[in-house]
């Protein structure tokens, strides 16, 4: 289910996507015909997005779909806390662990988390202009 609080969350990592570079193609990469509000709805009924909450408070979610990581945020108070590191380890943890994770251009932090776990680069892809 899609709370106010999730929903408000999902705007403030959009938000934060679409000022990033290369954060307007992942999203429609994410995202297919669906609207923004859609493409949460869809993650949220098919158990694709995993939420962090501790002492009743959303932290962040990591949105995880065909073994892939395709996006991680952690709401800004909350940073630099493990909280990424903790949703990406538990899905490491899971079945049907992921083995591969998107993160944009520069996105040092991203790239940073990944390495933490263990994790190389393996793809850059490019488009024209």
């Amino acid at each position: 289910m899609v709370t106010p609080e999730l929903a408000l969350l999902w705007k403030h990592a959009l938000k934060d996507v679409l000022a990033k570079r290369g954060g307007e193609a992942l999203m429609t990469t994410l995202s297919g015909t669906f609207s923004d509000d859609e493409l949460l709805a869809s993650v949220v009924a098919t158990a694709s997005l995993w939420t962090f909450i501790e002492e009743g408070e959303l932290k962040g979610f990591c949105l995880c779909r065909a073994r892939a990581v395709e996006a991680v945020y952690v709401a800004h108070a909350f940073r630099r806390q493990k909280v990424a590191t903790t949703l990406v380890r538990t899905l490491l943890d899971g079945d049907d662990a992921p083995v591969d994770a998107l993160a944009l251009p520069g996105d040092r932090a991203m790239k940073s988390l990944y390495e933490s776990l263990g994790w190389k680069a393996r793809l850059l892809t490019m488009r024209g202009a």
